[in-house]
């Protein structure tokens, strides 16, 4: 995948021109809602809704953005495997038995767990994907400065947000290197591939670092970075949506809250 992907796509999104502030409000609202929410319905709400604006309005393919959320998931559902194996309340809906001494036992309680833990997490990272697959860093440090946030934080996070993308093609270069020469056919080569690997990152962010730091001395840096994001013109109707779709979301939230998927109500 490569590392420039979500800067590209958001610079040639769909809803590159709506302002950025709006966007923010809305992704980071529909993630507070999530996170809030006592039944999976309101973060499955979120999900769909979400995505659906992500794939038509923002032109984003349906495959690509399935890759880029199938990375998270896969971690979420490892978790929440654990969850319904390890929790137990209420009633039993399934045992296997897998020796003598080892039963795994899904019980009520579990499952809504295990469930409202993945519509979350489905939940946060459609509505992180939406804030940058539509938004460029540069216009999010714009309307960080905006807000008077630290201008060294802002600072820092520019350079860290570049480095990132500097080691993950450093990354890609050795390791692609290092497969050519077979060093991971075996597992102790593999070992010594990866510390290798790890070593000359290392080595590489630190000498980065001392040459950007004498390109900014040569161009008489004075402690503050130029910002040159651009903030996007529909700001009104736009505001006006995401108000009431985060409304709508609220006013759900609440009827739903005592609502599971097993065991009907919550007592």
């Amino acid at each position: 995948m490569n590392y420039e992907l979500f800067e590209n796509i958001a610079q040639t999104s769909g809803l590159r021109e709506v302002n950025s502030a709006v966007k923010l409000i809305l992704g980071l609202g529909c993630i507070l809602i999530s996170v809030s929410s006592n039944s999976f319905i309101v973060p499955c709400i979120i999900a769909a809704s979400i995505s659906l604006v992500t794939i038509t309005l923002g032109g984003i393919p349906l495959r690509l953005y399935a890759r880029l959320l199938s990375i998270p998931l896969g971690f979420a559902i490892l978790g929440v495997l654990v969850i319904l194996f390890i929790r137990t309340s209420g009633e039993v809906i399934c045992s296997c038995s897998l020796v003598g001494w080892l039963t795994l036992t899904v019980t009520e309680g579990s499952a809504n767990e295990g469930l409202l833990i993945l519509s979350r997490v489905f939940a946060g990272m459609c509505s992180l994907f939406f804030i940058s697959l539509s938004t460029p860093a540069t216009e999010i440090f714009s309307l960080a400065k905006k807000c008077h946030a630290p201008e060294f934080f802002i600072d820092l996070s520019m350079l860290i947000y570049r480095f990132i993308f500097i080691l993950i093609e450093q990354a890609e270069m050795i390791y692609h290197a290092q497969v050519m020469r077979l060093g991971y056919m075996k597992r102790k080569g593999s070992v010594e591939s990866f510390g290798c690997l790890a070593g000359a990152l290392f080595i590489h962010s630190w000498e980065s670092g001392e040459h950007i730091l004498e390109a900014m001395d040569a161009r008489c840096y004075n402690g503050k970075f130029a910002l040159l994001g651009e903030q996007g013109g529909f700001f009104g109707p736009a505001l006006y949506l995401s108000i009431l779709y985060l409304a709508s979301l609220l006013g759900i939230m609440i009827l739903s809250c005592n609502l599971q998927l097993f065991g009907g109500l919550i007592a």
